[in-house]
């Protein structure tokens, strides 16, 4: 398991249209949408570490801005730092951009877990649906 304050994580993506929000339904516009920025960012973060065998981490908190927006065509660079390590609790600075400038910042907080109990617990969940 590799750990540190100060690990860096990147992720990019293109705008196309499956990740409008028109196509998304995270509004009518084509342009790059918030809940594929949240998942580029998340995907920073966890480019930002690496974890022992039977490991995983979830996400658990995310508070971003989308402050603009970009067009089909442009493309999407997401970056994490970890900024805080408490015990299993990992927080993130993550920040989006494109060519022109930022696009979103945040704070993200991820946990790491243990696949299979984890796994086994949702699963539990759906039997008493």
């Amino acid at each position: 398991m590799t750990i540190n304050i100060g690990s860096r994580g990147q992720a990019e993506t293109t705008v196309t249209l499956a990740n409008t929000a028109k196509t998304m339904g995270s509004g009518g516009l084509e342009v790059f949408a918030t809940p594929a920025m949240v998942a580029l960012m998340e995907q920073a973060a966890m480019n930002a570490f690496e974890l022992s065998e039977g490991q995983s981490s979830v996400g658990t908190s995310l508070m971003i801005t989308h402050s603009a927006a970009t067009p089909i065509g442009c493309k999407i660079t997401a970056t994490a730092e970890l900024i805080e390590i408490d015990r299993r609790r990992l927080v993130f600075r993550v920040e989006a951009s494109d060519e022109a400038g930022q696009i979103g910042s945040g704070k993200h907080e991820r946990f790491i877990i243990e696949a299979e109990p984890f796994l086994s617990k949702a699963q539990k969940r759906n039997q008493r649906i």
